[in-house]
């Protein structure tokens, strides 16, 4: 798809939400590349260009059922893709990879995320989302739920390490067996990553050694939780309560007015303490304001931060800033998916960059040596993700205000660069 020069103006409006939060600031973003597949993670390589992966839209293949047990299955292809962007142009780099999706291509396990190594060697994650026990079975051998190590020369990848297995081996949480790794970081010869499904974060050596769970992340007890009326539509119809239902808690001990919730972490990075932070995107309902901040260091696991909303990932500046990304401001069922960039510095204070104005369902971050904030954009639409670069990312002083309440205008960059049309995915 070839995109029109633009230039975006975004008007910012924040609204202090608890203790330590910045009222506004003002950033602007332009697209860098469009017509992406279900866009995950994204990362600098050592030849300074970014690498984003695409989960691909499945294909005609044999089929999974979903992890609730009820909607469409998830049927198998090899639609995932890395795409490199370079000075302005876009071009799928590794094709082929291991992907499922719903019928209309949403929903999709595929490549996540990618990071590079000290030497510059590449790994790519590769989500599902479904059982373990019905991937190899159902779909024979594939990558899904793993990690590769790939060549891009040679358009080819080796195994790494096999993240489903694992759940379905050992299932450390005790909870539904079920792996769907989203985000993962390089720490030394060391591959940590987040499994949403599993609730879990684990690590495995480079050379396919000592794969094991780090830790896993307890449920979230709801008390009296916002739940969507009767009648609305869900991709997981047990979800949505009849008329005058009664919602209860599937975990025995608890009030009908509570209700237990899977943690999600979603993301991870690796802190300038050393330890591992990790984002959580929340189950279902996906209460607003109920998604937190894990650390995960040798002292244990611990909550580093709350408040937020579904997030999908995170990453830290050279000056230790902590950029956490919501994936939408209220919960997903809603129907409402405007994100937002949020800044924690050193001290607490939270900023948010950027709110809406564009930025829809994003699903993953990066920073780069320029200190903008490249962000993959509307990650669950197939044919519609984007990469967006977020500039001025540095506070703005605001005048006090009991109310913490600021508007800040800014004109964004024009973008006048000519892309590569991406070619039709398989």
């Amino acid at each position: 798809m070839k995109l029109k020069p633009l230039t975006i103006t975004i008007l910012t409006f924040c609204v202090a939400a608890f203790s330590g939060m910045k009222a506004a600031s003002a950033a602007s973003f332009s697209v860098i590349a469009d017509g992406l597949y279900n866009a995950g993670g994204l990362s600098f390589g050592p030849d300074g260009n970014l690498y984003v992966t695409e989960a691909g839209i499945g294909g005609s293949g044999a089929c999974v059922p979903p992890a609730s047990g009820q909607g469409d299955s998830l049927c198998y292809g090899t639609s995932g893709a890395v795409t490199k962007i370079e000075s302005g142009k876009t071009e799928r780099i590794l094709t082929g990879l291991s992907s499922i999706a719903l019928p209309d291509g949403t929903g999709a396990g595929g490549p996540r995320d990618i990071q590079f190594d000290a030497t510059g060697k590449p790994y790519v994650l590769i989500g599902y989302g479904a059982n373990p026990a019905f991937r190899d079975r159902n779909l024979g051998n594939t990558d899904l739920g793993k990690i590769i190590a790939p060549d891009f020369k040679t358009n080819s990848w080796t195994s790494v390490a096999d993240f489903a297995n694992y759940e379905l081996a050992n299932n450390p949480d005790g909870g539904d067996v079920g792996s769907n790794p989203l985000g993962f970081v390089i720490d030394g010869n060391k591959l940590v990553a987040a499994d949403a499904s599993a609730n879990d974060l684990l690590s495995v050596n480079t050379d396919v050694s000592n794969l094991q769970a780090i830790t896993t992340f307890p449920e979230d007890i709801l008390t009296n939780p916002v739940f969507p009326p009767s009648g609305s539509p869900s991709n997981e119809p047990a979800q949505v309560p009849s008329q005058g239902e009664v919602v209860r808690s599937p975990t025995a001990g608890l009030r009908p007015s509570q209700f237990a919730t899977q943690p999600v972490p979603s993301g991870v990075a690796k802190g300038p303490d050393g330890a591992y932070y990790i984002s959580q995107f929340t189950g279902f309902p996906f209460p607003e304001g109920g998604a937190k901040i894990y650390r995960v260091g040798a002292d244990g696991t611990s909550v580093f931060a709350d408040g937020f909303t579904q997030l999908t990932d995170l990453q830290f500046d050279p000056a230790g800033n902590l950029y956490a990304l919501q994936y939408a401001n209220q919960s997903a069922w809603k129907g409402n998916f405007d994100g937002s960039v949020i800044k924690i510095a050193a001290d607490g204070t939270r900023t948010t960059l950027l709110s809406g104005n564009g930025l829809e369902s994003p699903s993953a971050l990066t920073i780069g040596a320029d200190g903008a904030v490249y962000v993959t954009n509307r990650g669950d639409r197939p044919g519609l993700g984007q990469v967006l670069r977020i500039e001025n990312t540095k506070s703005i002083p605001e005048p006090d205000s009991a109310l913490g309440v600021l508007a800040i205008a800014a004109l964004g960059v024009a973008w006048l660069h000519k892309k590569r049309e991406l070619p039709n995915l398989p």
